[in-house]
């Protein structure tokens, strides 16, 4: 069973910088996609960004880009989340997730394997 640990969340000032990664264990079978998903307190669950781990093709919810940076390394088996110009609304739980057949980029069903999370919290 694939398992997903996310690190690197933390806290943070408004403006700043952190860089979250997602390392994938027990993988037999490409993940061929990889996203990030973020839920603050009271609100739903929403898809922040999203890459095909061979193409590279990424995207970005609105809300973060010209922010937001998603890279891999497939050698590792590892995705990032690059996170600048932070803002207070940014904070939120950041979940990682791991797809093998592909489907909307954020939607949560793409998705077979999801992380526990890291708090991102970005204070004024």
């Amino acid at each position: 069973q694939v398992q997903l640990a996310e690190s690197g969340g933390g806290s943070v000032q408004a403006g700043g910088s952190l860089r979250l990664s997602c390392a994938a264990s027990a993988v037999t079978n490409p993940l061929r996609y990889m996203g990030w998903f973020r839920q603050a307190p009271g609100k739903e669950r929403e898809g922040v960004a999203y890459i095909h781990t061979v193409s590279a093709y990424t995207r970005y919810a609105d809300s973060v880009k010209g922010r937001f940076t998603i890279s891999r390394d497939n050698a590792l088996n590892t995705v990032y989340l690059q996170m600048d110009s932070l803002k207070p609304e940014d904070s939120a739980m950041y979940y990682c997730a791991a797809g093998r057949t592909g489907g909307p980029a954020f939607e949560q069903n793409t998705y077979n394997f999801w992380g526990q999370g890291t708090q991102v919290t970005v204070f004024s």
